[in-house]
């Protein structure tokens, strides 16, 4: 049997000033060509923990192993295998798009040759030809992150950590994006290690889901697997056709409402029931679901 691509026990890291560690003892194992999700809100611990799994912070106690090595004191095997896309790369602001992507591969140890067409398949996958020549300060948000990713992607490494990877980015490129993720991980059998926030987003790629919080991993598993756990309720999204609308019965216990829209939940047992007590007149929008990875996540979080 292979060796997992990362092997984490017990880690430990804290922040001088702070009274609780940023992550505390965690343990977590992803298998090779995994796509594992890791969620949690702002400060919940995620970029810290990936920090150190990259080796650009020293955990203060535990283990870290990368493809079978420990990753402190192996930075040059881990570089040479690991995509890593950071939240910011104030590295590249003096670089344009075309230059940032080519000294990546180059300093990868890929031949000049080669990186320069690796270069431009990414530049045009990702289409960002009317950009090459832009020095990446100058370039939105939405194509810094594509830059970032065009970064991580170059040399095809085995191993992919990318932190928030669709941030910033409009409908359009967000499906991009995931078609060159899912082809990455399912065709060419890349691990890939998701950061995210976003529930609903993430369940549609990942395999495996870490839930953190407060610096601790408070859930692990298939997505299958923890919505289980909140099951015997359904989300309830209705919009009514006039403002305020009507009341909702008693049974159904409302998570927020905006104007005419009302997002709920309701037990299993009360759906035959709703259907029947909801006047179909006062309705333009009715749908029912079962629970999904953001009710995992918000169950675990509250």
């Amino acid at each position: 049997m292979s060796d997992p691509a990362y092997e984490l026990h017990e880690v430990t890291k804290s922040f001088k000033g702070k009274e609780t560690p940023v992550n505390d003892r965690i343990s977590l194992t992803v298998a090779r060509g995994e796509f594992f999700g890791l969620l949690g809100s702002n400060g919940a611990g995620k970029s810290t923990l990936i920090k150190q799994m990259v080796g650009l912070l020293r955990s203060d106690s535990g283990t870290v192993r990368f493809l079978g090595r420990p990753v402190p004191g192996n930075h040059a095997f881990t570089s040479a295998r690991l995509g890593y896309m950071p939240q910011s790369a104030f590295a590249l602001n003096n670089l344009t798009v075309a230059e940032a992507v080519y000294y990546t591969a180059h300093l990868r140890g890929t031949p000049t040759r080669e990186a320069r067409r690796q270069r431009d398949e990414l530049v045009e996958r990702l289409e960002l030809v009317p950009l090459r020549d832009k020095v990446a300060r100058q370039l939105s948000g939405g194509e810094r992150r594509l830059l970032q990713l065009a970064v991580a992607l170059v040399t095809d490494p085995p191993v992919l950590i990318l932190d928030e990877p669709t941030n910033e980015l409009d409908p359009a490129r967000r499906r991009q994006v995931w078609a060159l993720l899912r082809e990455a991980n399912r065709e060419r059998g890349r691990t890939i290690v998701l950061i995210t926030h976003n529930a609903l987003e993430a369940e549609q790629v990942i395999e495996r889901v870490g839930i953190m919080s407060g610096g601790r991993m408070v859930a692990l598993g298939r997505p299958g697997e923890l919505k289980s756990r909140v099951a015997g309720s359904f989300r309830l999204d209705v919009t009514f056709r006039e403002e305020g609308g009507r009341a909702l019965p008693d049974y159904v216990v409302v998570e927020s409402r905006h104007r005419d829209r009302v997002t709920a939940h309701v037990a299993a047992a009360d759906v035959a029931r709703l259907t029947a007590d909801l006047a179909p007149e006062s309705v333009l929008e009715f749908r029912l679901q079962s629970a999904t990875l953001e009710d995992v996540y918000l169950d675990h979080v509250r």
